[in-house]
């Protein structure tokens, strides 16, 4: 699944020109190295997502193409540092 389409998805991010525009100013990032939206996401990938006040670091757990709105936090682990 492409990385822009996860972010969209898993609701970490809201529309998908916003998770596009992530990509394309460098905000994101699989295992420190930045990402293209295009980016084939992988389980175990760890992502971080750099907002203007800070930033998001997480594991995949799983892709799907649907899901339900209370289901999103399933995709993914909120890992630290």
């Amino acid at each position: 699944m492409r990385i822009d389409k996860f972010l969209k998805v898993s609701h970490i991010l809201k529309r998908p020109s916003v998770s596009k525009d992530a990509c394309d100013g460098d905000r994101v990032f699989v295992f420190d190295k930045a990402v293209k939206p295009s980016y084939k996401l992988k389980v175990g990938d760890v992502v971080t997502v750099k907002f203007g006040s800070g930033e998001l670091k997480f594991r995949v757990l799983q892709l799907k193409e649907h899901v339900k709105k209370e289901d999103c936090s399933l995709l993914y682990e909120i890992i630290g540092d």
